[in-house]
Order: structure tokens, then sequence, then C-alpha cells
């Protein structure tokens, strides 16, 4: 469930992603890696190792440190010195600074400060014989690259993990269509063929698709499959005379545009004369670049011999007589659908593509489509969702799934209990 959730949003998982790797990276530039340095202060082992340690970090000691040398304050001090026992007469104090020069400097003012205070005849407890051992340690740490990295990478680990769970989150709220049981469901007609489709951004995108479309072998015998559903059998040249077949979309839904083109292509490859009919539509300008492309390929030397268009207004129907199929575009409105009118069809179909529109949206396409006397005969999905396992058919009615037996045949029932003879 969750692998589907990603797959199905894995836009959104990838900004949050990216979002958090953004955050890691720019929490590490902002707050940069601290160096440490040590240095190491040896004290009569009488004197309470414990109790030094305290002295070496109390405000006297830091701001005496901070005036020898001013380049952290008192507060920062107080943050960024420690000390602690390293055996009963030895004191580590340690410093952490944004750099090396800094850490290393700043300890050896702190354990100047620390030895020179415990030494004077005023130290609380006592005059202390304090020794500092050399100068403080070269400054050791994380360097910046490092640092941005270790945080990009928590970063990215938690904007996998929020990803992940504002993916299954939209799953749970969206209404969209995915699967295609649950497209087939929401208007009641099995899916006929799944297919990925083109994506023309223009006229030069649909000029191609018109003259070279091939699909695949798994893409063409589902495309077979639904002209055989349609009256176009098995594709054969001269089958089906006269379909003629009415493949409905949304304008809300632009990819699911290209099936009908992309079908009728097909079909005119297996050399079934084929016409590609873009008349008026509810919205012109949704088929604006697929009405100029068909234009341009009619037109010109390298249209395909089994395929004829027409655009504009419908052609009567004694032109489209020679057509074995003929592929009427139809777009609607998403929000008040309406079929123009249109040459009479032999069967409709609805290319929806997947996760494009809810079960609302699809059913007032339907009702659209049975308003205009029609039917929809079966659904062509574009786009499928890759994860998406089922098929789209619908059970048969009057089917059932084991074969009763005729009320004649019905075997006779063993009845318990005694019989009136019995009880004589």
């Amino acid at each position: 469930m969750l692998l589907r959730a990603v797959r199905r949003h894995k836009v959104v998982f990838g900004v949050v992603v990216v979002l958090g790797v953004l955050a890691g990276a720019g929490f590490a530039v902002l707050r940069p890696p601290l160096l440490s340095s040590r240095v190491l202060v040896v004290v009569p082992a009488s004197k309470g190792i414990g109790t030094q340690a305290l002295i070496a970090v109390s405000d006297p000691v830091l701001s005496a440190a901070s005036r020898s040398d001013p380049v952290l304050s008192l507060e920062q001090l107080r943050r960024q010195v420690k000390a602690e026992a390293a055996t009963s007469s030895a004191l580590v104090i340690t410093v952490s600074g944004k750099t090396a020069v800094v850490a290393q400097g700043v300890a050896d003012a702190v354990a100047r400060s620390y030895v020179a205070f415990v030494s004077s005849p005023g130290s609380p407890g006592g005059r202390v014989r304090a020794k500092m051992v050399g100068v403080a340690s070269p400054a050791t740490g994380s360097t910046l690259p490092a640092w941005v990295a270790e945080t990009a990478g928590l970063g990215a680990l938690a904007g996998v993990l929020l990803g992940v769970i504002v993916a299954v989150a939209i799953g749970r709220t969206e209404r969209r269509l995915r699967e295609r049981d649950e497209i087939a469901g929401a208007i009641g007609a099995p899916v006929l063929a799944s297919v990925p489709v083109v994506h023309p951004s223009g006229t030069a995108g649909w000029v191609r698709l018109l003259e070279a479309y091939e699909p695949g072998v798994v893409n063409a015998w589902s495309l077979r499959k639904a002209l055989r559903h349609v009256g176009v059998a098995d594709g054969r040249p001269g089958s089906g005379a006269g379909v003629c077949l009415a493949v409905v979309s949304s304008s809300a839904d632009r990819w699911a545009l290209a099936v009908g083109p992309q079908l009728a292509v097909y079909a005119a490859s297996l050399g079934v004369p084929t016409t590609l009919v873009i008349g008026p539509q509810q919205d012109p300008d949704a088929t604006a670049a697929l009405s100029a492309a068909c234009t341009t390929v009619a037109a010109g030397s390298r249209q395909p011999g089994s395929l004829r268009f027409a655009v504009g207004d419908y052609p009567e129907p004694g032109w489209l007589s020679g057509a074995g199929l003929t592929v009427v575009v139809a777009v609607v409105d998403s929000r008040h659908p309406r079929l123009a009118a249109a040459t009479p069809v032999t069967a409709t179909v609805l290319a929806v593509s997947a996760g494009s529109a809810t079960a609302e949206q699809l059913a007032r396409v339907a009702l659209s489509v049975t308003s205009a006397g029609a039917d929809i005969s079966g659904i062509l999905v574009a786009d499928p969702d890759p994860a998406d396992r089922t098929t789209g058919r619908l059970l048969q009615l009057g089917q059932p799934a084991r074969q009763r037996q005729p009320a004649h045949h019905r075997q006779p029932a063993r009845l318990t209990g005694s019989t009136p003879e019995d009880r004589r």
C-alpha cells in the first residue's frame, strides 16, 4: 500500500524529499560544525578535581579569558567551554570554535586564566599550584563539506518519511480514479484496452503521431481486441464495414484526446480503410492543434494509404460508406458535457486517462452520451497506472459463478424424524 501510494504520487514524494535535502543542507550552512581543542592542566590531587572543574568554567575565569582574547563573549564561552577530570590530578579543558585557530587560542586563554585564578592568594578554597601541560592541541572535528553531506542525508531521510506520509494522506483523500476496475465500475462499462498515449505538444507533435505512430506488441494486441469488440474482426481489411466509432473524452483530460487518433492510425496500418473525423466540438480549442495536423497530413505526401481525414463539418454518411472504420473524435466540456451533433455512430467508447477524473465526472459524461441517443460500449484507458493490477472487466449479469441445476433435476433431500406410520 505504501509503495503504491508513493508510485501514484511520486512527484509530491520527490518534492518533499528534495525539500528535506535542501533543509538539511541549509541548516548545515547556517550552523557550521564546531572544531574542538583540548588543553591539560595538572593540579594537586588533594584539592578535589571535581571542584577544580567547576572553578575552570566559572564566570571569573571565563571573564578573564574573554578579556585576554576577545574573540568570544562571556555568553559564548559559557556554551562552548567544558572542563572535566581526566585523572585525580589532571583537568581537561575543552573549547569549541568555528575555526581551528579560534578553538585552540581560546583553549589556551581559558587554561591560562584558570591557572592564574587558582594560583592567586585570594583564590576561593586556597591557593592551588596548577600548571598547564604544554599548549592546547590542534582543533579537530567535521569539515564543512562533510557536515553538509551528513545533515543533507538526515534531511533526505526525514523527507522520505514525510513524503510517504503525505503520499498516503493524499491517496486516502483523492477521489480521482486510477484503477481500471474503479473506472469501469463508475459508469458500468468494461475496459476494452489500456495503452500509453503520445503527448503531442502542438501541431507538429500531432503530425508525427499521425504519420509515424506504431504501438508495441502488447499495446497493439490491446488495440486489436478493442477493434474486434466494435466489429472490426481481427483487424482484417474490409472487416467491420460501415463501423462508425465515436471516441469521447473530456476537455480536462488532454492526454485522452490521443486515444482516438492512435486507434485510427493503428487500424489503417492493418490495412483497414479508416477515416479519422474531427468534427464540430463543444470546445473548438480542445482539438484545434489536432485538426491542423490532420489538414497538414492530408495535404502532404506522407499520408498513410489506408487513412483519410475529415475536418470541420461532419461528412455526409454516403461519403463514409467506403471506410471499414470511421473514428469520430468528440471532446465534451468537463463541467457541462454535451455531445455536438454528429453523424450516426454504431458504437461509442469513452477515453479517459488514469487518475484524471472522479466517478462523478465520468458519470456526467456518460449521461451526456445517453442524452445524445447513444450508449457507451466500453472504455479505453490512456496511460494506465503501472501499479494497477486490475482488468476493468465487469461481471456478466445472469451468469452465476456456479452453474445451478434445473429445478426439475434437484436431488431429493433427506428428511429426519418419524413418519405418521411410525407413530402408530
